[in-house]
């Protein structure tokens, strides 16, 4: 059967599902995931795995945008009114959440490579769930005043903990010695290149709309460039989540136009995006669940825990009243599109007795995270007095 049917297949699942998780208030990326689950070859068999193969492209273009779009977070301006304190909090709950679920499952006895990697994976949140409660319930404060900046720059914390973690788990898999310019240098400097050159090309990018004035052919600009900024990374070597956030952040701090541009490359990646989720549920290898069934409950109940306590520790240091230091970590549980497309690249980088472990937690966690999460966001803002809607 040609490809198109089985994308055509994917999306459309997708889109069913989302008319029942509406009757339970669940948010549309866990329909995506559960209907990709279910149309996928551990299930009924809709789409089986050499469908997937070739649906590959769909879910690297996917990560570039995702990236690109965490780029719009990192204006001056909003850098400007983060300060000190948000920095100071965003490092500790990240901080802490790697090394309370790296530790605690090394600790259990779980195998070291996966551990790592989870524990990289863990810094992620979802800054969709967030702002998505945030803006239907008007929630305005000080805990919304922190809350926002904290979720953007997480997961930037998040792409440079895999970035280092994923080189030492490399490491590991090929029995390297340890060296620091291997293990720690190496990955820095592949994370400054892939900086470097999303900077140029968002530099780029902005100059080039000066000679296409239309808001259909500025959009097509961008959507090359993320797309030329994938295949980049891919020829190189190098993160191409960093290079697209890079892009992102130097395209919105130099085009003063970016937001109308923005909003219509929104529109155009809402199906890519719905693909990207039904396609990462539709890999999730349900023959493995029973293997990871304890090291999946550890790994959700250490990765809040961390980013919990680090968000209180933070918040403590840096003076915060205590409406934002007592429900700050709360509110920092959904996790969904970054650390699912962080898992994915995992299947590329280690082998599958690692990779496919480490996918089915994260994709099973997030399944939960996307339930608890913004339940848990919404309380938090109720217990600050900071909603001010039904």
């Amino acid at each position: 059967m040609n490809a198109l049917f089985y994308v055509a297949v994917a999306m459309f699942g997708g889109l069913l599902m989302t008319r029942l998780t509406r009757l339970v208030h669940l948010p549309n990326v866990t329909a995506y995931l559960l209907a990709g689950v279910l149309i996928g070859p551990y299930v009924f068999n809709l789409v089986g795995n050499e469908s997937l193969e070739g649906m590959s492209v769909i879910t690297e273009c996917a990560l570039g945008f995702i990236a690109f779009s965490i780029g719009d977070e990192f204006k001056l301006k909003n850098l400007k009114a983060i300060g000190k304190t948000a920095l100071t909090i965003t490092a500790l709950e990240s901080l802490l959440a790697v090394v309370c679920t790296m530790s605690i499952t090394m600790l259990l006895g779980f195998e070291p490579v996966v551990c790592i990697m989870l524990g990289a994976l863990s810094a992620s949140t979802a800054p969709a769930a967030t702002l998505l409660i945030v803006r239907q319930y008007k929630a305005q404060g000080p805990l919304t005043n922190m809350l926002l900046p904290v979720v953007a720059a997480d997961d930037a914390t998040g792409l440079i903990a895999y970035s280092i973690c994923v080189s030492i788990a490399k490491g590991i898999v090929n029995h390297d010695a340890f060296s620091f310019t291997g293990t720690v240098l190496m990955p820095l400097l592949q994370i400054a290149e892939a900086l470097a050159l999303g900077a140029i090309l968002g530099i780029i990018l902005a100059v080039l709309h000066k000679y296409f004035r239309s808001h259909t052919n500025r959009m097509s600009l961008c959507i090359a460039f993320v797309m030329i900024g994938v295949a980049i990374a891919d020829y190189l070597g190098v993160s191409n989540l960093l290079l697209c956030m890079a892009l992102g952040a130097f395209y919105v701090n130099i085009f003063n136009d970016h937001e109308r541009i923005l909003g219509c490359i929104d529109d155009w990646t809402y199906p890519l995006f719905l693909l990207f989720f039904v396609i990462s549920g539709a890999e999730l290898n349900l023959t493995t669940l029973p293997k990871v069934g304890l090291i999946g409950i550890v790994y959700i109940f250490a990765r809040f825990g961390g980013k919990f306590l680090g968000a209180w520790i933070g918040g403590t240091i840096t003076k915060q009243p205590k409406v934002v230091k007592n429900n700050l970590g709360w509110a920092l549980m959904p996790q969904a599109g970054v650390a699912i497309g962080m898992a994915t690249l995992v299947l590329k980088q280690l082998p599958p007795e690692y990779s496919q472990v480490i996918q089915t937690v994260i994709l099973s966690a997030t399944l939960i995270y996307e339930i608890a999460g913004p339940l848990a966001a919404k309380m938090a803002l109720q217990r600050a007095g900071e909603i001010h809607a039904n």
